[in-house]
């Protein structure tokens, strides 16, 4: 495992690496944002913001990684895009998963994929990737404790207003009436992200 991921570190300040990285992250936030339409139109214009939360994430992630590319360090963006881009890489699997599971009752249906679509398929998988790129660059990041307290206040800031004012991403519909609860696990998750990159960026140093 450590050979694995010595090997895959080789790579990525490779430029090839990183433009493919760019390209799959640019369009991957497009066909986000396209994915988000609906709620975009449906949400108050004060909370559009809040509304599309993985392709913005993807968005910043492309950002850190074309200054990446040209060795520009922007701290800020960087905290936001590694805690954005593993939270809500975390939280829409989780979802689907659950949302799977909450449907059909049964686990086996799970692992047999009855429950599953494949566009189920695709989003787990690129939203698994967001996560893990997150981790991926964790050495390569430049940003210290203020802009991961900024970024860390900012993402419990976008839970606050998704589940009081109702502009969560729009959830499965088998679990949609348990948002509340929803809720409370995104919050939880929220503060697991921030725990897990200080830690990481305390062992950097």
């Amino acid at each position: 495992m450590q050979y694995i991921w010595n090997s895959i570190q080789s790579y990525l300040e490779k430029r090839w690496f990183l433009i493919s990285l760019i390209v799959i992250n640019f369009l991957g936030s497009i066909y986000g944002f396209y994915w988000y339409k609906n709620q975009l139109m449906a949400s108050p214009k004060k909370w559009i913001i809040f509304v599309p939360d993985s392709p913005t994430s993807s968005t910043f992630f492309t950002l850190f990684l074309i200054l990446f590319l040209f060795k520009k360090k922007a701290p800020l963006i960087e905290a936001i895009a590694a805690l954005t881009s593993f939270k809500y890489g975390i939280w829409a699997v989780a979802m689907i998963i659950w949302g799977a599971l909450a449907k059909d009752h049964s686990l086996i249906h799970l692992i047999t994929i009855q429950s599953i679509t494949w566009i189920d398929v695709m989003l787990i998988i690129s939203h698994l990737g967001m996560a893990f790129e997150a981790i991926l660059y964790v050495k390569k990041y430049s940003f210290g404790i203020t802009e991961l307290l900024i970024s860390g206040v900012w993402i419990i800031i976008n839970d606050f207003v998704d589940y009081t004012q109702d502009v969560h991403p729009w959830l499965p519909e088998s679990i949609s009436q348990i948002d509340h609860v929803v809720g409370k696990y995104t919050l939880a998750l929220s503060l697991f992200t921030f725990l897990l990159f200080f830690t990481l960026r305390r062992n950097k140093a």
